[in-house]
């Protein structure tokens, strides 16, 4: 998803992506390259996870995805026929696609950088939460709130939004979410199942609230489909919802103690230099000032806190002194590890990929 965050906002000028002399496109790296710079500085330590191969259940969100690229396209071209600016940009940023060579520049990049990679098996956001699970990264930078579902303990949006758009970053806790709604693991994730995920259709009708109330008074999906009023609440078919739970609960993930030990490295000033500005023929200042400031951070002896990398939210006034917890998630804006746009995934033939905060 940050992959595809960069190619739509960086350096867009209507339906034109940013590229170089030979028409290359090259907001991805650009983006990539100057958004992990400014984390390596602030002393946090990055983990980027690519998606592996997708699964088996994930074939017909993939297939819809590719028909609506598909409508855009076919849109985009009927709004460029009729000047119509407004429509050309919307457009075009629903027609862009990440392809497996941006996604292996990316990763030449990031280990010029001196940066972590970690490849999936399947699922980005099911790799990064096993890591934080785990203890081996802080918690997971992503759009895709499956990551919750996979059981990520942290998930922190907007973390590798571009500067420009000024979103506050947000923290989500696990732990904080479950207590607040009052479920256990497995009604939280029917609960995700049915507010729409990847890998699973949607019933009509059932909103966010419905849902939540359906499944704490049935304490299921399973319970409430044997109660449902099917002509007032169609149930689309094939409803794989078993299925989705089972690999939300056991993904196919590399358990962390089989992931080679993590190290940052210095970056290759050299090696960057070669890819960004005799390959690529980005500004060789830019690149070599962005790698002094890296490296003068590696002299620092500790992690920097995420505060570091933005403007921490002040705390909201409130009335309610009895959930000092809630109000500190609220407050709270953090940074580390994950995947999608607002639901949970990733393919590293896609082009999609996870980003994960290492420990100290």
């Amino acid at each position: 998803m940050h992959i595809y965050q960069f190619m739509v906002v960086v350096g867009r000028q209507g339906d034109q992506l940013l590229t170089n002399e030979a028409g290359e496109i090259t907001s991805h790296l650009q983006g990539m390259f100057f958004r992990t710079a400014k984390m390596l500085e602030a002393g946090i330590k990055p983990v980027y996870v690519f998606d592996g191969k997708p699964p088996q259940l994930k074939q017909d969100q993939l297939a819809q995805r590719t028909e609506r690229r598909a409508d855009a396209n076919e849109a985009l071209e009927k709004a460029k026929e009729a000047g119509d600016q407004e429509a050309i940009e919307k457009y075009s940023k629903r027609s862009v696609r990440v392809t497996r060579e941006h996604n292996d520049e990316c990763k030449r990049l990031l280990r010029l950088m001196g940066v972590p990679v970690v490849e999936a098996p399947t699922e980005a956001e099911a790799q990064c939460a096993e890591m934080a699970k785990t203890g081996l990264v802080y918690g997971l930078a992503t759009e895709d709130m499956d990551a919750l579902t996979f059981g990520a303990p942290r998930v922190i949006r907007h973390l590798m939004a571009p500067s420009s758009q000024n979103v506050p970053v947000q923290e989500f806790d696990r732990e904080v979410a479950l207590r607040e709604l009052g479920l256990d693991d497995d009604q939280f994730i029917d609960l995700c199942i049915l507010m729409g995920c990847d890998y699973c259709g949607t019933i009509r009708g059932i909103g966010a609230v419905r849902a939540l109330q359906m499944i704490k008074k049935h304490g299921s999906i399973e319970g409430m489909l044997k109660e449902l009023d099917a002509s007032k609440y169609p149930v689309p078919d094939p409803f794989p919802h078993k299925e989705s739970h089972e690999f939300f609960k056991n993904p196919e993930v590399t358990p962390s103690a089989d992931i080679p030990p993590m190290k940052w490295t210095a970056p290759d000033e050299e090696g960057l230099v070669q890819f960004l500005v005799n390959e690529k023929q980005f500004n060789e200042q830019r690149v070599r000032n962005a790698v002094g400031r890296i490296k003068a951070n590696k002299t620092k002896a500790n992690q920097g806190r995420l505060e570091s990398f933005f403007t921490a939210l002040p705390k909201p006034a409130t009335a309610d002194k009895a959930k000092p917890k809630e109000d500190d998630k609220k407050r709270k804006a953090g940074a580390a590890a994950g995947g999608k746009d607002a639901k949970g995934g990733a393919a590293a033939k896609k082009g999609k990929f996870g980003v994960g905060g290492g420990k100290k």
